[in-house]
Formats: C-alpha cells, sequence, structure tokens
C-alpha cells in the first residue's frame, strides 16, 4: 500500500511538474508573439502651418523615444498644405531628415502635387508617395494603425 503511495505521489509531482513546465513554454512563446507584434502609428499632416508641423515632428519623436523605434512603425501621410512641410525649402527640412533616419515613413499625396503643380524635384529626398493621402489614412486604419491628428 506504501509503494502504491510512493507511486501515486510521483505521478501527481510529475503531472503538476509537467503542467509547470507547459505553461512556462506558453507564456514564454506569448511573450515571444507580443514582442514581435510593433505597435503602429499613422500621423496626418495637412495644415499649412508650421507650428502643427513642429508638433506633428515632436510627437513622433516622443512616441518613439517612448516605445523604442524597434517596437513601432510611424508613418506620416501629408496632403493638402501639410505637403510643404516636406519640400526642399522647409524650415522642418533637417527635422524630417532625422525622424526619417529614426524608420518614420513619410507619404506625400499625388493628388495635392498636380493640383498644386509640384514635383517629386520639388520634394525632399527619402519620401514615398501615394495617389490620394486620405485614402492612404483609411488604409493605415483598417491595418490596425492608431491615427494621430497633431
Amino acid at each position: 500500500m506504501r509503494q502504491l503511495f510512493h507511486i501515486s505521489r510521483n505521478l501527481t509531482l510529475a503531472v503538476l511538474l509537467g503542467g509547470l513546465a507547459h505553461a512556462s513554454v506558453m507564456a514564454q512563446q506569448q511573450t515571444k508573439v507580443q514582442a514581435a507584434q510593433k505597435s503602429k502609428v499613422v500621423f496626418q499632416v495637412s495644415d499649412g502651418e508650421s507650428k502643427k508641423w513642429e508638433l506633428a515632428l515632436h510627437n513622433v519623436r516622443n512616441v518613439i523615444n517612448d516605445m523604442g523605434k524597434d517596437n513601432i512603425e510611424v508613418e506620416i501621410v501629408a496632403y493638402g498644405p501639410g505637403i510643404d512641410m516636406f519640400k526642399f525649402e522647409s524650415p522642418a527640412a533637417s527635422r524630417i531628415d532625422e525622424i526619417i533616419k529614426m524608420g518614420v515613413r513619410v507619404v506625400i499625396c499625388e493628388n495635392t502635387m498636380r493640383a498644386l503643380k509640384i514635383t517629386k524635384a520639388d520634394m525632399l529626398d527619402n519620401l514615398a508617395y501615394v495617389d490620394a493621402g486620405v485614402s492612404q489614412l483609411i488604409k493605415r486604419q483598417q491595418q490596425g494603425y492608431a491615427y494621430i491628428r497633431p
């Protein structure tokens, strides 16, 4: 009887330890999945005011510094008067170059460019272009991006 008790106890301990080991592995896998899933945010820039541009750039830098550039995807979508921020003569040009180097993707609306007769030659380097800035915002929100309009 005593031997049966020891076997039963050892079997119970083995099952419990196996369960704990499994739970530990599952928790580690969940942590890896969460770490692999980056947060995503899209910023709208559609104002022609330099104060709004500065606010947008501060917001972008703050979110990257807070969350870590490896933990977040950041995109800026510019259209309307906001595209002036991304022209070569923009007072924000050097700061824009800095955030692009941090991994921020900047997308410019080609509809606005056509309407204002602006070409890519007028714009800063390392920008991306889409047909419609507003449509890009919609797509990004459908893809789970948080939406910010400074």
